[in-house]
């Protein structure tokens, strides 16, 4: 059994900034790509970033420049630092993974749970 838990959403500021973490347990044998996406109330679940094991990354157009998608490999963990937020980021932001599991060693799509990200204008 895997897991992914997402922390360090909240209400911030339009121009603010936060960071977001996502870190995977159970049986992992390896974790391929991980990345973020995010469903406002209303709409469909959008890709935010994308990061390969290697560290190769992919942005929505929409948050280019305003925000970096990371990961550390040792730690299972994958971040999100999101700086100059804008109302529009308001959403249910979700950790995303491909991970190997020990026992069979086959690749499973994995989600967290979600956290809340509010931007106030």
């Amino acid at each position: 059994q895997v897991q992914l838990v997402e922390s360090g959403g909240g209400l911030v500021q339009a121009g603010g900034s936060l960071r977001l973490s996502c870190a995977a347990s159970g049986s992992i044998f390896s974790i391929n790509a991980m990345g973020w996406y995010r469903q406002a109330t209303g709409k469909q679940r959008e890709l935010v970033a994308t990061i390969t094991r290697g560290g190769s990354t992919n942005y929505a157009d929409s948050v280019k420049g305003r925000f970096t998608i990371s990961r550390d490999n040792a730690k299972n963990t994958v971040y999100l630092q999101m700086n100059s937020l804008k109302p529009e980021d308001t959403a249910v932001y979700y950790c995303n993974a491909d991970i190997v599991r020990t026992r069979t060693l086959k690749e499973l799509d994995c989600w967290g749970q979600g956290t809340q990200v509010t931007v106030s204008s």
